[in-house]
Parts: C-alpha cells; sequence; structure tokens
C-alpha cells in the first residue's frame, strides 16, 4: 500500500515484461486497475526496444498503455478510428524514469527519450535508491485519477474522518450510499451535505455531486 493523506493506494508489483517471459495472466491481472506505472531505466541502452517489447506483449492480450489520463480511469474504451474490442483494456499510464541520480542532465534525457519513443506519457523521475521523487507518485496519482473523499456521519453526531469513502469526479450521493450499505442504496431518501458541493447542511438528493472533503449524511 501506498500512504497519501488519509488514502491508500494498492500497488501491485508485476513481474518483468518481455517476449522470452510470457506472464498469461497478465491481462486479467490487469483488468481492476485503474492505471499504469511504467517504470524505466533511463541509463539502460536498449530501454526504447524493452518499452516497445513491453507494448508487444501487451498488444497480445488486447491491453494497451496510453497517455491520456482525461478518463482518470481503465477503459474498455478503443481509440478513435480504431474498431472497437469489447475486450480490449486502456490503461492511463504514468512513466517512472528511475535511478535518476546517476544521470546528470535528467531533463534532456528524458526529453530524449521522449521524442524517440511512443506514446509520450506523462513522466516523473524518481530514484528508488536515493527515494528521489518517491514521495511525488501519490499526489500525481490522487489528482489525476479524480479522486475525491467523502466522510460520513449519523445525525446528532460528528462524522468519522479515519476512514473516507473514495470515489471519482463525477460522482453521486447514490453512490456514496452504494458503498455505504446495497440496501440502504434502495432505501434513502435524501442526504445532508457539508462541504465544497453545497452549503453546509443543504437538503440533496440521488444525483447530486459530490466534491473531496465532503461530510454526508444519509438518511432512509
Amino acid at each position: 500500500m501506498m500512504p497519501y493523506a488519509d488514502v491508500h493506494f494498492q500497488l501491485v508489483d508485476l513481474p518483468a515484461i518481455s517476449p522470452e517471459h510470457p506472464v498469461p495472466w497478465l491481462a486479467s491481472a490487469l483488468q481492476m486497475a485503474d492505471a499504469g506505472l511504467l517504470i524505466v531505466d533511463l541509463g539502460e541502452p536498449s530501454r526504447i526496444e524493452q518499452v516497445q517489447a513491453v507494448h508487444a506483449v501487451l498488444r497480445e492480450q488486447r491491453v494497451t498503455l496510453v497517455e491520456r489520463w482525461d478518463s482518470a480511469s481503465g477503459s474498455s474504451e478503443a481509440p478513435a478510428g480504431s474498431d472497437p474490442d469489447p475486450f480490449a483494456l486502456q490503461l492511463p499510464t504514468l512513466m517512472l524514469a528511475n535511478k535518476a541520480e546517476r544521470i546528470a542532465d535528467i531533463g534532456a534525457e528524458i526529453d530524449a527519450f521522449r521524442e524517440l519513443a511512443e506514446p509520450r506519457y506523462p513522466v516523473l523521475t524518481v530514484s528508488a535508491a536515493t527515494g528521489l521523487g518517491l514521495g511525488e507518485i501519490a499526489p500525481w496519482l490522487f489528482d489525476h485519477l479524480g479522486m475525491v473523499r467523502v466522510y460520513t456521519k449519523t445525525p446528532g453526531h460528528p462524522p468519522d474522518r479515519d476512514r473516507p469513502f473514495t470515489l471519482r469526479r463525477g460522482q453521486t450521493i447514490a453512490d456514496v450510499a452504494k458503498l455505504v450499505h446495497k440496501d440502504l442504496a434502495r432505501s434513502f431518501r435524501y442526504a445532508r451535505v457539508w462541504g465544497k458541493s453545497g452549503f453546509d447542511g443543504q437538503q440533496v438528493g440521488h444525483e447530486h455531486l459530490v466534491a473531496d472533503g465532503d461530510v454526508v449524511e444519509l438518511h432512509a
């Protein structure tokens, strides 16, 4: 787990991907992923060929690492102009340029790499050895995945701020109710909200959009 504020990101460490060492269960493991982290050693002479090999292996399993984060989640939507594939997976991807401590001009090295490699993923420079840049990963993901933290409360009691429910931008009070309990999702009538999405104590309905930091009181 990678903590950030009061939420945790679950990271899945996959084996190295190469044509010589196939991983038959790779596509299944990625189906539940929201995004991909592509780790590249910029000091490796064959880094471009290695990245191309990763893309080729993933394509065989109908998985594509994409540079666009506008959807902020894994998607089966096919790229524009291509034939739709109901089993395809499109994962927004962040490239982690590792071993940055070994490269004198890391900015120039990244620019050169991105000129030669496609697609041109967003990049964070990191060092697993020194810890450089590792603290930037979680806040970057939180922002680009469009995460929203919602805290719940019962009438007459303070909100529970220990463990928020996590949603995405564009989700609603109805989605909060589903996370709390499936029976509540069927029976709740309205909610009261404190936070950015409305004035304090505002009564709202099922379709009200929640914002990060909202406190929600559900009424059945």
